[in-house]
C-alpha cells in the first residue's frame, strides 16, 4: 500500500493560494500590486528555467515524445513556476518586492520633504 503524500509536501490548495490573506489585507493597494508584479516576474523566471533545463536535456528522440507530450510539459511548467511563485519557494519575488518597495519608500520621502 502506498502511504499518503505529506500535507507539508503537497502544494496550498486554491482556496489557500487566494492572493490576499490576512497578512496582505494591511498593504497599501500599491504594495499589493507590487508583491503580484513581483510573483508574476518569479514565475516567469521559473517558467524560463525549467524550458532551459528541459531543452538541454539528453532524452529528446523516445518512442514517448511528440507534441502532445510536449503541451503537457508545457502546462506542467506553467502550474509549477505559478504555484513556485506564489509559495515563495525560490524567494526571488520577496526580494524584488522588499528591494522595490524600499526604493518607493525613499521616493515618498523625498516627495514628502519637498
Amino acid at each position: 500500500m502506498i502511504p499518503p503524500v505529506a500535507p507539508n509536501l503537497v502544494g496550498p490548495t486554491s482556496v489557500e493560494r487566494s492572493s490576499v490573506g490576512p497578512i496582505d489585507a494591511a498593504l497599501s493597494p500599491e504594495r499589493l500590486e507590487l508583491r503580484e508584479a513581483a510573483q508574476a516576474f518569479e514565475a516567469i523566471f521559473v517558467r524560463r528555467l525549467l524550458a532551459s533545463a528541459r531543452a538541454s536535456s539528453i532524452a529528446d528522440q523516445t518512442p514517448f515524445t511528440g507534441p502532445g507530450l510536449q503541451q503537457f510539459e508545457t502546462m506542467r511548467d506553467e502550474q509549477v513556476a505559478g504555484l513556485a511563485a506564489e509559495t515563495g519557494a525560490f524567494g526571488l519575488a520577496d526580494q524584488i518586492e522588499r528591494q522595490l518597495a524600499a526604493m518607493i519608500e525613499q521616493k515618498e520621502l523625498s516627495n514628502n520633504a519637498r
